[in-house]
């Protein structure tokens, strides 16, 4: 850093280390430990049974990235690839609906979820564990925990391809994804109006 410049803050290292990972996706393909804020030493841990991870995200809401993550995972399941679909938008969940999806999850006899499975992709959404009509309204520590439950305690079986639809902005849910998953790749969608880039 410039000498004299004024020292980063802690939201943007996390933000800067969401780049890198995703410039250089095989920076952590297997469980590493990286030295986080405050002497934390956080663990890069993959999804058992999961090839490659892509997060499709976006500036705003409203842009369709529920509908390009629906489509890319049953484009990938038409292909022949094992899929499946993680709807982390804990704020408005809509990829399950979108493939005509309502809960609850079985859950297996060692306390795992089992995925849904419709167009050949396997689906697991946080709408599946809460109220429709119900307003969720969490931050830092109970995201984080349920977003580990939906990455850890998932029966995915073997897969090619985990998409995760991301809820708009870099806020909570992104960071918690980028400093416990390695991302393969990620998706970025927008309108072609100023507004959607912000």
């Amino acid at each position: 850093m410039p000498k004299g410049s004024p020292p980063l803050t802690i939201y943007y290292k996390r933000l800067k280390s969401l780049g890198d990972r995703i410039q250089n996706p095989q920076s952590a393909p297997v469980e590493t430990e990286t030295k986080k804020p405050f002497g934390v030493n956080q663990k890069i841990k993959p999804i058992p049974g999961v090839k490659r991870i892509i997060a499709v995200s976006s500036g705003k809401g409203g842009v369709g990235k529920s509908t390009v993550s629906v489509n890319l995972a049953v484009g990938l399941a038409l292909e022949g690839r094992k899929v499946g679909l993680l709807d982390a938008d804990l704020y408005g969940p809509s990829a399950a609906m979108l493939m005509g999806l309502e809960g609850p999850m079985p859950i297996t006899a060692d306390q795992r979820m089992m995925p849904l499975e419709k167009y050949g992709v396997k689906v697991v959404s946080f709408g599946f564990m809460t109220d429709p009509y119900a307003p969720v309204i969490w931050r830092g520590p109970m995201v984080t925990k349920a977003l580990e439950q939906l990455f850890y305690q998932v029966n995915w079986g073997e897969l090619d391809e985990l998409i995760i639809d991301l809820p708009p902005g870099t806020g909570d849910v992104q960071l918690t994804m980028i400093e416990n998953l390695p991302l393969f790749g990620g998706v970025v969608v927008s309108t072609p109006q100023a507004i959607a880039l912000l």
